[in-house]
This record gives C-alpha cells, structure tokens and sequence, in this order.
C-alpha cells in the first residue's frame, strides 16, 4: 500500500509540473525559445535542475551520442531522464539517431546525400544516403525518445552542425520533419574554446543581443571544453533573461513551427 502511494504521489507530481509549464507558455508574451542537443550528458542532471527551480520549458534535440555515463545518450541508462523531462513538461525532437553532418549533395534526380555519422558504430567513416536513409535515421532518434518518455515527439530535427542543403531540407520535409536552427544570437558558444570565450564573456554577450522570438542553443556536455558551460552561464543567463522581461517557452508554439506540428500529428 505505501508503495501504492508513493508511486501515485509521484505521478501528480509530474502531472503538476507539466501543467504549470503549459501554465507558463500560456502567459508567455515575450518569448525565447531555449533548445538542448545531446553531448556526453555530464550536465545533464544539473540542466534538468535548474530547468526545474526556474520553471523553464525547453526543447530537447537527442542523438544517440557517447556520454560520461551509459551506452550513448538514448541508451536504456538514460530512459528515466527522458521520460523525467517529458512529465515535466519538456519537448523532444530528433538530431538523427548517429549524429550524422551532411557533406554534400548527390548529382541524379532521386536526392542523394554524402553524410559522415560522428556517433555509433561507423562514426567519422562517409557514407552516401538516399532521402530515405536520411529520414529514417531521423526517425529512429524520435522513436526511441517515444519509447521511452512515452510522449510522441515533435515532427521536428536539428542537422549535427546545422548543416543542410535545401534538397535535404526537402527530403526531410517528405519525410514527415522541419528543420530547425538556431537564431545568430542564440548560438551559446558552450562548444567553443573556454580559453578564447570564457564564460562570463559569453554569459555578457548573449545578455546583450538576444532578442524575443529567438532560438537559443546549448549542450549537453562539450568533450572538447575545458571549463564548462552550463554550471556557471546556464542559470545566470535564464534569471538575466527574465529581468529584462523575457520569458521561455517550447518550440511546439514557435509560430514558425505551430502549423507544421499540428498538421504532422504530434
């Protein structure tokens, strides 16, 4: 009985975060829209930490990435997280399932890609994919985020780099998916070099030129950088943000993206 009960406190609780995020997008005037794409994911429990105490919805864009801790970042080790972030009232989205970087276009009339996936098996070796390939990479990444938030994800995906083409664009729009970047002034800097761009010079430049409507980008874990990011920049950023009169909210009522998620069934 006492487990009984504690399982269902839990699941109010969720219940009741999720609300109060929709709660918050509703009231949201002046909106930014705060994004996430997986990195080794040694931050990961701190984000949803401070994404918590703040009251922020955000956009998750997940590869299946190597990280710090588990198989990869859609490994059965990171499923709780997943489905912790959905209850809470967060977005997921695809950034294909192997972290694959468009290199090239294909000469012939059935789109065909040159790719280099930088995650799994074959990573950092080149590839030539059709349309179809491409589209179910990036379906494989919302599947497994489905299975194991239980939440259907957006019909949306980040390209590894934000790098596209417009007949990859197209073929991924057959496809069910629209592409999504980043604003120039929501570019973080969290996978630059800390020693060029320390952190409060990134924390000082993107209070200074974000503006509302814009698509912010962060990791989850940069390999690459020696001071991280988000311990230091991530909550001063937020609570900065609202002070200027900002709020947050997810891409689901992004207006560019409203109308193509609601007619492509998430």
């Amino acid at each position: 009985m006492q487990r009984r009960n504690a399982i269902q406190l839990i699941a109010v609780g969720a219940l009741s975060t999720g609300a109060r995020a929709q709660n918050h997008l509703n009231s949201c005037t002046e909106p930014v829209y705060l994004t996430f794409d997986t990195g080794h994911m040694g931050i990961a429990n701190f984000v949803a930490e401070v994404l918590r105490r703040q009251r922020v919805p955000v956009t998750f864009f997940a590869a299946n990435e190597r990280t710090k801790e588990g198989d990869g970042s859609l490994s059965r080790y990171w499923g709780p997280w997943w489905k912790a972030r959905a209850a809470e009232g967060h977005e997921l989205a695809s950034h294909t399932w192997d972290h694959v970087y468009w290199r090239a276009d294909l000469p012939g009339r059935e789109p065909r890609f040159r790719v280099r996936p930088s995650a799994g098996a074959f990573a950092g070796r080149e590839f030539t994919w059709t349309g179809a390939q491409y589209c179910a990479n990036i379906e494989q990444a919302s599947e497994r985020l489905a299975y194991y938030s239980g939440k259907k994800p957006l019909p949306l995906f980040r390209a590894p780099g934000g790098k596209t083409s417009p007949r990859l664009l197209a073929a991924a729009e057959a496809g069910g998916y629209r592409h999504v970047g980043w604003s120039p002034a929501g570019f973080l800097g969290d996978e630059l070099p800390s020693d060029k761009y320390p952190n409060q010079r990134l924390l000082e430049r993107a209070l200074k030129t974000i503006q509302p409507g814009d698509i912010l980008l962060a990791h989850l874990g940069i390999w690459s950088r020696q001071d991280p990011w988000a311990p230091a920049v991530l909550e001063p950023l937020i609570e900065g943000l609202k002070a200027r009169g900002l709020c947050f909210a997810t891409l689901r009522a992004h207006p560019a993206y409203a109308d193509w998620i609601a007619t492509h069934g998430a």
